[in-house]
This record gives C-alpha cells, structure tokens and sequence, in this order.
C-alpha cells in the first residue's frame, strides 16, 4: 500500500512540476482574473508580457500569506515608485533588464537582458497601476 501511495504521489508531484508551458498559461489567467478594473489597453499587454515571462517566479500581485514571494509584490513596487513619471518607468525598466540589489533586500534580481525594452516598460506601466 505504501508503494502505491508513493508512486501516486510522486506521479502527481512529476505531473506538476514538469508542465511548465500549463503553468505559465494558469498564472497569466490568474493574473488576469485578478487586473484591477482601470487596467487600459496598453497596460494590459504588460499583464499579459508578464504572464508570459518568469517574473511570477519571484514576484506576486499582492503581497500575502500564502506562498511568500522572493521578491516584492507588484503592488508594493507600485507603491513606492509611484506616481509615476516616465523618468521612473525608464529607471525600472533599466533595473529589470540589467538586475540589481540592494533595493528590497539582499536577494537580488537577476538580468534579464532578452527582454525587448518597449516590453519592459510595458510591464512597468502595468505594475504602476496596482498602486492603491
């Protein structure tokens, strides 16, 4: 019984972890299901560039209990770089492309210098509208 329950288990554990192309579509469709309703049109591509990327890995919407993130939450990054000026979307843009530390611990952010700048600011735009 217990090699049953093994086997099952870590089935289901394989399952989940190894469909990573799922679980990138279930977490933008989570993140959509969670948009603020003044999201624009224009920001929503940034949801959407979000949803598609891996920055769900360290970073949630909303800061909560459950599942605690590497990074801040969308919505405290909102919070202190708003209001937003286009001088703070280009700086953002800058820090995810190139990473950094220091800001909001030790952790820091890793590079991610694939990303098309046009879709990084896209992505900033976005974050800066969960400020509440």
């Amino acid at each position: 019984m217990k090699k049953v329950f093994f086997i099952i288990s870590s089935s289901l554990l394989i399952i989940a972890c190894g469909n990573s192309g799922d679980s990138k579509s279930a977490d933008s469709k989570d993140s959509a299901a969670a948009k603020p309703a003044t999201v624009s049109a224009a920001s929503e591509k940034g949801l959407e560039l979000i949803g598609s990327s891996d920055c769900t890995t360290c970073h949630r919407l909303q800061k909560d209990g459950a599942g605690a993130a590497i990074g801040p939450s969308y919505s405290e990054v909102a919070a202190k770089y708003a209001p937003a000026a286009d001088t703070t979307i280009d700086r953002l843009a800058q820090k995810i492309i190139k990473g950094g530390s220091g800001v909001w611990g030790a952790v820091p952010m890793t590079p991610h210098p694939a990303l098309a700048e046009a879709d990084v600011k896209e992505i900033v735009k976005y974050i800066m509208t969960l400020k509440k």
